[in-house]
């Protein structure tokens, strides 16, 4: 039986340049003669509910999402049975780290024709942020701390709308980063994994829970970081002068922050992070709110794709 292939396009993405992007992808999928379905997003989380929609049933889905890491988080938190679906990824955003951890390069068109060739799957593992209130698939990464400050702050940025128009907009985190590092407030942490490693963290940053190396356009937080070994890399810093992680910043872009004293990288199936005082969380970029506990875990070979 041929394949129907249900497609979430964000439009928007790129500052709407993805609605030319889908346009030419729609007549690769015509001039092919692919059985499929598009479901264009309108508003913020539109994507969830499209997800929740087109997973409802008990056949396998064939599931594609046009758009940048925000839209994969959104239609990864929609998903009813992840193992029931096999999730394509065209991506059109600004960041595209979640491309950036699969090795995907190429054209939109280039990969679209890759994944309607696929003849085989490959499964990866994805991350989950809990605490008090709820939980958060994520397959990128999930914070607390300045990294959740930025992405909040990036989330209604002018200024990631104005790089975007000069496909900049990576360096809106990066941007973001170095303003925010003086105004997030220092809190005291306590890192325990389920293995049972316990750790102290004075004058806590940020603690970063990576399904891949990369975030923020780019930086890589854990470089060793694999989300096919069963577990997170949990990069916590603490203990360091503002001022002192302002010169430490080119290392951490460069990848070389890991023997850097207060740069500590933890790998672990799950770790609980308790703090004194409320710090903002993020998974995948999306907002968390402001929590006192969160624990990051991992979900092993929960997601199914196309081999490219």
């Amino acid at each position: 039986m041929d394949k129907t292939y249900q497609f979430i396009v964000n439009t928007h993405s790129r500052t709407g340049k993805a609605q030319q992007i889908w346009e030419r992808l729609e007549d690769i999928l015509r001039s092919r003669g692919v059985s499929y379905q598009v479901y264009i997003t309108e508003y913020v989380h539109h994507a969830t509910e499209l997800a929740a929609t087109i997973t409802a049933g008990e056949e396998t889905v064939y599931l594609v999402t046009c758009g940048g890491d925000g839209t994969v988080n959104e239609v990864l938190n929609g998903i009813r049975d992840l193992s029931k679906v096999v999730f394509g990824y065209i991506p059109l955003g600004s960041a595209n780290d979640f491309a950036r951890g699969l090795h995907l390069s190429g054209e939109p068109e280039k990969i679209l024709q890759d994944i309607l060739d696929s003849q085989e799957e490959h499964a990866i593992d994805i991350g989950q942020v809990r605490w008090q209130e709820g939980s958060r698939r994520f397959v990128i990464s999930a914070g607390a701390g300045i990294d959740a400050m930025v992405c909040r702050r990036a989330l209604t940025s002018k200024l990631k709308t104005f790089l975007n128009h000069f496909h900049l907009g990576s360096l809106t985190y990066g941007l973001l980063t170095i303003s925010s590092l003086f105004q997030a407030p220092f809190v005291h942490a306590r890192a325990m994994t389920v293995e049972g490693e316990q750790f102290d963290m004075p004058n806590a940053i940020f603690s970063a829970a990576m399904n891949f190396p990369w975030e923020g356009g780019g930086v890589p937080m854990a470089p060793r970081a694999s989300a096919t070994d069963g577990k997170l890399s949990v990069c916590c810093v603490y203990g360091i002068p503002r001022l002192l992680c302002l010169f430490c910043f080119p290392f951490l872009l460069a990848g070389k922050h890991e023997k850097i004293k207060g740069f500590d990288v933890v790998s672990a199936a799950e770790i609980r992070v308790t703090f004194d005082k409320p710090m903002v969380v993020h998974a995948d970029g999306e907002d968390c709110g402001d929590q006192l506990e969160v624990t990051f875990s991992v979900m092993p070979n929960a997601l199914r794709m196309p081999v490219l």
